[in-house]
């Protein structure tokens, strides 16, 4: 919902706020929510379909070239030539609601794919907590948050627990800022609203309440969106703009040129405005943005098939080029379902008391859901006590650690869980099996021995440690002197199936790279057993003494990255893309910020809220194999959007030229504007089908490459050639059949559009165009187009549109033409990309 603005909400305690809002502990009742989102409009907010389908269908003609064409018809129709003004128009309206039919149903289906993703929020209403989606939040909500959790609004905290909050979206400050209940100055700053939580940021460690104060615009991320609203290109989006400007230069040089030589001509003016114009929109790339648009929705559609979720459309194009894979091990290279190989003292001997402090520690954590906690709480223990919660210190990634206070019969006692080196560094006793306790560090050197060799057989193992206490809460600074316990052993098997995942990733052309925050002898002996050779290990202590420089070197020869922190993550995905196009999957808080990093981030469907909300795809499975089907999509959408470009660039460059020489030797106009236009109707209908056509397997193996010098290449190359086959044809009906105008540019029309028809044919595939499959619906589209062609002239309205009968004789020789141009146009083009692939 969105209100008014409430200025310096902190100032003020949260009594006051739940008279304000008529809300209180029990939250907000479904009358009120429902009486709040009526009255705001909240409901109705969003555009009308119909408002948004004109809007769609408008902007088909909102382009320079099409708005100057519209006009030139409008002159025509006043100066009473109505005939063609109707068929002009009837083609550019045909060609307007073909592109609109096609991006709409393209832009729906995106509306679908973010419904399916739209971020949740936990809330209490009536007394009771519910889940939400996050935009059906109202002022006087009260959020239940934890860790993980993206904050959908801004709020005033009620209670807290070891609240940390990530807050450099707003700050720039990269730690987390500690957060609590209270009453602050009015005029403190940003940083400084430790009773606040802003949407946009997100919950790093630790539990709370939050009372919704601004939503919507109101809030400080709104209204810094609203009046500084951006959009990041992707490589593919800013290559596509180049072109699409580049091309256009091109066009509108050529068209001007073509313009005032059949003016010197003394040719018709309004005839030879309309010629320009409409040969500079049948030539221009105006299908790019649409073409790019369906094949990438087509794309999303394939990839949820193979479920992945697309977040970002235009993403997909990145993915084709992904060349690098980083991902966590977890749930990707393993089973991701832990289970507990043991609970053993310092010294290695299975203990029964480890056991049980785990199994308390495990069933009490609330602060952060995870596998470990899940699996420990599954243990049979033979005690009979038993235990209360009262107090907990959640995990957070710099203590590594999380503590919860339990009373258990007489005692009271802290229970503290996390990585070996943090555990052990709180601990000054160590507890050995018979029960009795030792100065640790006697024991050092053989725990660290343990340690290590539960790595070396691929067993991951985290420390406990306990002490008893009297306090009845407790806090950060309890957490010394305390008695280590002993380990508990995990176990997390190698995923069935993942050596051939590997593999299919190898044929892609795409290395792999595992990045954990696990044991390096842990992560080691996992890449031994899904086939690495001799892997090559980097620690996380290793990276902070290596300069930037030599950290470039290093990436590339390293398989896993272990014992990294969360900020390292994204270091080293900086040092990576300086290779390669990095692909980071991920599903953690400590994740994030390598997920933003990457080039194309990757999340799970029930990851936490901050991961998926930073990732460009969301996984509906953790799997690398739905990676891999992803990436053959990507580049398959990558390889279908190349095809148009390369056919509008050769086709562009080609026709523009020949035009250009055709009028400096013939007398009349070479094509009618409106013959022009149908050209480029009749084109249009199988060149949109594109997005659903066949790629080769070749094709599909190695990474898209955004290559605008390739592109030049091609469009000089090709363009040449296609001019060569066109003054063949001037020459063969001037001074060979020595036709006249309409014969002339029927026959002109006919050989055109079929060579336009066929080149689809010839580039869709870099093997000989016989050796390829086209799509069903390119295939069926075209054969229509090709009949089209050779039937008009014959029609009873042929002449409607300037196009006369050609005698047989004609029109087989325009056959021959169109043969030949076939011909030669294949062998060029697998000359063409053997020669040009990198």
């Amino acid at each position: 919902m969105q209100t008014s603005p409430t200025v310096n909400f902190w100032q003020f305690d949260t009594a006051y706020w739940f008279q304000k809002l008529n809300s209180s502990n029990k939250g907000l009742s479904k009358t009120a929510v429902d009486k709040i989102l009526s009255q705001s409009g909240h409901l109705k907010k969003t555009k009308s379909v119909f408002r948004r389908d004109t809007s769609l269908f408008l902007g088909q003609f909102k382009s320079p070239l099409m708005l100057l064409l519209i006009g030139a018809v409008l002159l025509s129709a006043f100066l009473g030539d109505t005939s063609d003004v109707f068929i002009i128009l009837f083609i550019v309206l045909s060609t307007g609601l073909l592109s609109f039919f096609q991006e709409r149903n393209a832009s729906r289906f995106v509306e679908k794919l973010q419904s399916m993703i739209a971020l949740k929020s936990k809330v209490v209403r009536d007394g009771q907590e519910q889940e939400i989606f996050s935009l059906e939040i109202v002022s006087g909500d009260i959020l239940v948050l934890k860790a993980g959790d993206m904050l959908p609004a801004d709020c005033l905290i009620l209670e807290s627990n070891e609240l940390h909050a990530n807050e450099a979206s707003l700050t720039g400050e990269s730690y987390p800022t500690a957060k609590q209940a209270g009453v602050l100055d009015s005029n403190i700053e940003l940083s400084k609203r430790t009773n606040c939580l802003w949407e946009g940021t997100n919950i790093v460690s630790g539990t709370a309440k939050a009372l919704v104060i601004n939503t919507g615009e109101n809030t400080i991320f709104g209204s810094i969106a609203k009046s500084a609203s951006t959009t990041v290109e992707t490589t593919f989006e800013k290559g596509i703009k180049d072109f699409g400007f580049f091309l256009m230069k091109i066009t509108l040089v050529l068209s001007l040129f073509i313009l005032v030589v059949n003016l010197l001509n003394h040719k018709s003016v309004i005839e030879s405005a309309l010629f320009a114009l409409a040969l500079a929109v049948g030539m221009a790339p105006e299908l790019l943005p649409a073409i790019t648009t369906i094949a990438m929705s087509a794309g999303a559609k394939r990839m949820l098939n193979k479920k992945v979720i697309v977040k970002k459309l235009a993403s997909i194009q990145n993915l084709g080029e992904v060349n690098l894979l980083c991902t966590d091990k977890t749930g990707t290279i393993t089973e991701g379902s832990i289970k507990v190989a043991g609970t053993v003292d310092g010294l290695g001997v299975e203990n029964e008391f480890v056991k049980e402090l785990a199994y308390w520690n495990a069933k009490f954590e609330t602060g952060y859901a995870n596998p470990i906690d899940e699996a420990l709480r599954h243990l049979i223990i033979e005690t009979k006590m038993k235990a209360t919660k009262f107090g907990e210190i959640p995990y957070d990634f710099i203590r590594k650690r999380i503590s919860i206070a339990v009373a258990a019969d007489k005692d009271k006692l802290l229970i503290s869980k996390g990585a070996y080196n943090q555990i052990v560094s709180i601990c000054n006793k160590i507890r050995l099996s018979n029960g009795t306790l030792e100065n640790i560090v006697v024991h050092k050197e053989e725990i660290a021995k343990k340690y290590e060799q539960f790595g070396i057989d691929g067993l991951r193992s985290i420390g406990i440690c306990y002490k008893n206490i009297d306090a009845n809460a407790i806090s950060k600074e309890d957490e010394n002197d305390m008695i280590f316990a002993g380990f508990i052993l995990l176990q997390d098997p190698v995923k069935a199936g993942i050596t051939e995942t590997i593999s299919e990733l190898k044929k892609l052309q795409v290395h792999l790279k595992i990045i954990s925050g696990d044991n390096k002898n842990v992560a080691k002996s996992i890449a031994l057993n899904i086939g690495i050779s001799d892997p090559v290990v980097m620690t996380g202590q290793e990276l902070f003494s290596v300069s930037p420089e030599a950290l470039k070197h290093l990436v590339r020869k390293t398989h896993i990255f272990a014992e990294v922190e969360p900020q390292q993550k994204e270091h080293i995905i900086q040092a990576l893309r300086k290779i390669y196009t990095v692909a980071y999957m991920g599903d953690g808080i400590n994740d994030v910020s390598a997920i933003s990093a990457a080039d194309v981030g990757i999340s799970v469907e029930n990851a936490v809220d901050v991961a998926r909300e930073a990732a460009d795809f969301v996984l509906m499975e953790k799997d690398l194999m739905v990676v891999v089907d992803g990436i053959k999509e990507g580049r398959k959408t990558f390889a279908n959007t190349l095809k148009y470009i390369f056919i509008n660039t050769g086709s562009t460059f080609g026709n523009m030229f020949s035009v250009a020489i055709a009028s400096l030797i013939l007398p009349f106009l070479p094509m009618l504007p409106k013959q022009i236009l149908l050209t480029n109707f009749i084109t249009d209908f199988p060149y949109l089908t594109i997005a659903s056509d066949n790629v080769d397997q070749e094709q599909l193996e190695r990474p898209g490459k955004w290559n605008l010098k390739l592109i030049r290449n091609y469009m000089v190359i090709f363009g040449i050639h296609s001019s060569i086959f066109d003054v063949i044809t001037f020459l063969t009906l001037l001074y060979v059949l020595k036709v006249k105008e309409s014969a002339f540019q029927t026959a002109w029309f006919v050989e055109s559009i079929l060579t336009e028809l066929f080149i689809l044919f010839i580039i869709r595939t870099h093997k000989n165009f016989f050796k390829s499959q086209p799509g069903k619906y390119l295939f069926i589209l075209s054969i229509l187009g090709l009949f089209l062609t050779l039937t008009l002239p014959y029609v009873p309205f042929a002449d409607q549109v300037g196009l006369t009968p050609l005698p047989l004789l004609n029109l087989g020789i325009m056959l021959v033409i169109v043969a030949s141009y076939i011909l030669t146009a294949d062998l060029l083009k697998v000359w063409f990309f053997k020669r040009h692939r990198s």
